[in-house]
């Protein structure tokens, strides 16, 4: 299975705080240890240097998308994307503009989107997203 990961299970995984354990972290930590695909986009690492503070956590985040082959969506993707979007608000059901992109990018790509954030439950009905679950 190829995996998408999102800032969710990332920002997760980054962290030291952690208490309890969360399985979408620990198939990530799984799959890292594994050699499986996983992928990603400039979005999520985006987000995730924006959330974090500090050079050594900038340093760990950019280490490990290093290593990672991120999707560059173009602009079929935006495009795809902003139908999502209106779908899914058809449905009732409101989408960021960046989670419509990244389920393009899992649509588009055949990926299996490794999340903690709900909304993409909410989405999954109205459009072409396969979801991790435990």
């Amino acid at each position: 299975m190829n995996l998408f990961v999102d800032t969710s299970v990332w920002s997760l995984a980054f962290r030291r705080d952690q208490a309890q354990a969360e399985p979408a972290v620990d198939r990530l930590r799984q799959a890292l240890g594994s050699g499986e695909a996983l992928f990603s986009t400039g979005l999520v690492l985006q987000e995730l240097l924006q959330g974090f503070f500090g050079p050594k956590a900038r340093t760990a985040i950019i280490g490990r998308f290093t290593a990672l082959p991120l999707l560059v969506p173009d602009r079929d993707d935006h495009i795809a994307a902003a139908e999502i979007r209106n779908a899914c608000r058809r449905a009732g059901v409101q989408v960021g503009t960046i989670d419509a992109v990244l389920a393009r990018l899992c649509s588009r790509h055949d990926l299996t989107l490794l999340t903690t954030d709900r909304d993409f439950d909410q989405m999954a009905p109205h459009v072409a997203l396969k979801i991790w679950k435990p």
